[in-house]
């Protein structure tokens, strides 16, 4: 045999073999990926745990981390600050327009005798109300303020977020150095607001609101003040 078909023979064996190799690779890396597929945990449809924080139509459940639980109408005709300190269980699932919302289809709480009695069932079509959408809150820009006088500082921007401290109806508004810029008055806020304002105390008690533009308070006043603008608060949060 000569040399030129031995090594022809040799060429073709590798080849053979390096085919062979990479189909078991591939053949191993789809049966893990399948693995992985069938081991990746369904969406939760139910939480039980100790609700806090209900307000509107809104309530935080610790053990629903991630997600604010929406009640489409009243618990046995009242707002759901009614389940506030109590043991639930609700049933439901995420709001596909909106997964941060996990919607309530049935509530059940835990009377003294420790049985689970059924509170709400939803019946109606879900409806978020007063809620700014996650997407929807890239439409409002940062606020930068510099001083009193200086109204083109927010005339004009319509809506727009800004870092303050709630202080009763008044955010207070402060520089790096934590010296007073000014205050904004707030005329209105949102139930979906408040509800995470109160939700978002327990990590920080400067955030980020989230406003409606209003009237600028008369120069002169603003100078004795700092009352710089009324506004209504859409929402508020960590960023």
């Amino acid at each position: 045999m000569t040399v030129h078909k031995i090594f022809r023979m040799t060429l073709f064996s590798l080849i053979i073999l390096t085919v062979a190799a990479v189909g078991a690779v591939m053949a191993q890396e789809g049966a893990q990926g399948e693995t992985q597929e069938q081991t990746v945990a369904p969406a939760a449809t139910e939480f039980e745990g100790t609700a806090t924080l209900g307000l509107g139509k809104y309530f935080y459940l610790p053990a629903a981390r991630g997600y604010d639980i929406y009640v489409q109408g009243t618990i046995q005709g009242q707002d759901v600050i009614f389940l506030n300190g109590k043991e639930v269980r609700v049933k439901g699932s995420m709001y596909k327009e909106e997964p941060s919302v996990f919607v309530a289809d049935s509530i059940e709480v835990k009377d003294a005798a420790g049985v689970y009695q059924t509170v709400f069932t939803r019946t109606g079509d879900v409806k978020l109300e007063n809620h700014l959408r996650t997407q929807e809150r890239n439409a409002f820009a940062s606020l930068a303020l510099t001083k009193a006088e200086k109204s083109e500082d927010w005339e004009g921007k319509g809506k727009a977020k800004i870092k303050g401290q709630l202080v009763g109806d008044v955010i207070v508004v402060s520089d790096d150095k934590g010296k007073e810029i000014g205050k904004i008055l707030v005329d209105s806020t949102t139930d979906f607001a408040k509800y995470y304002i109160q939700k978002l105390k327990l990590f920080n008690n400067r955030l980020y609101f989230y406003l409606n533009i209003k009237d600028t308070v008369d120069v002169k006043v603003r100078r004795r003040t700092r009352e710089l603008f009324h506004a209504d608060i859409i929402f508020a949060g960590l960023y």
